[in-house]
């Protein structure tokens, strides 16, 4: 019986672990990268550093990534694509989103003008991570920046659609962070990186108003300081989510309809921060990591992730 068992147990890990390969992008380095944004159009992938700051372009074709600083910036806390306008993006500027000005490959962007800003009473807070839905809408949320995050939770995610009010979607935020839609099934992903949680909400395609939230999936551990930090995240065609963990070298394929692990995908760094899938029939998946608190190489490397057997979302361009 206890053969039978072990057998039972093998077969499970190497479900957890199935074939796959991990390659890092050329010239990818970020010493806290984030926001990984596909653009199917220009098959090139979009991320950030963003303490540098600056925008970074992995051109799938050349296989080659180009940087550029933001002009007269401190922070990048996100970039996306503005629909209709190829050479403009928002970024997350501190607690302004801004429309930047960058041709892809030049080495310096340029601030054209603010969007909207947040929260002019705590400047210590910072847009983080932000993303598109399927209708173009601009979901962007804040965390502080000097503090401590998990004891002052003065973070909000926000709801931003042209000609529209600014909208709250959540307050009582630590770490605005991973965002997902699941168009089909009707819900909105989220993690507030302090809760140690993914929740699922229900969300209103043509309104853009998510609600009823529930948590499923938990990652925190026997004690907080082994607690997993839920980072950024993606999801693929199939609905399965995928969830970055910044402390656990680890990105997890969860099934959000069981909350079950189907897949452990491995990383030779720690702080993993976001993934999104692209290349030509979306079947790659690509990671940024950091390397904060002196993390030793290969930390703060972009990755690319094939052999998954599954495919995901181009991103969608903010529409203004």
């Amino acid at each position: 019986m206890q053969t039978v068992l072990r057998i039972l147990a093998f077969i499970g890990t190497l479900c957890l672990t199935m074939s796959y390969k991990i390659e890092p992008l050329p010239d990818s380095y970020a010493g806290l990268g984030e926001g990984p944004h596909w653009d199917a159009a220009r098959q090139s992938l979009y991320f950030v550093d963003i303490e540098a700051p600056a925008l970074l372009r992995y051109d799938y074709k050349q296989n080659k990534t180009y940087r550029a600083q933001i002009e007269g910036e401190q922070l990048a806390g996100f970039v996306l694509p503005i629909e209709g306008k190829p050479q403009e993006f928002a970024v997350g500027c501190g607690r302004r989103v801004v429309i930047v000005n960058w041709d892809g490959v030049a080495p310096v962007a340029k601030v054209e003008r603010t969007l909207f800003e947040v929260q002019a009473a705590f400047e210590a807070n910072r847009f983080n991570d932000a993303k598109t839905d399927p209708r173009g809408r601009l979901f962007a949320g804040t965390m502080r920046y000097i503090g401590d995050e998990f004891e002052h939770r003065h973070g909000e995610l926000y709801r931003w659609e042209q000609g529209k009010q600014l909208a709250v979607v959540k307050t009582d935020v630590g770490i605005s962070n991973g965002l997902a839609w699941d168009e089909k099934n009707k819900k909105f992903y989220y993690i507030d990186t302090t809760d140690y949680e993914v929740k699922s909400y229900d969300y209103d395609i043509e309104t853009g108003v998510a609600s009823n939230p529930k948590v499923i999936y938990d990652l925190r551990k026997t004690s907080p300081k082994d607690h997993l930090l839920p980072d950024g995240m993606t999801i693929d065609t199939d609905g399965n989510i995928y969830v970055a963990t910044f402390n656990g070298h680890t990105i997890y394929k969860l099934d959000p309809r069981t909350g079950k692990v189907l897949l452990e995908i491995k990383f030779p760094t720690k702080q993993i921060t976001s993934a999104t899938f692209g290349g030509p029939d979306l079947d790659i998946l690509y990671v940024t990591t950091a390397a904060k608190f002196d993390q030793p190489a290969p930390a703060g490397t972009t990755y690319k992730v094939t052999g998954l057997n599954a495919k995901g979302y181009p991103g969608v361009n903010l529409k203004i």
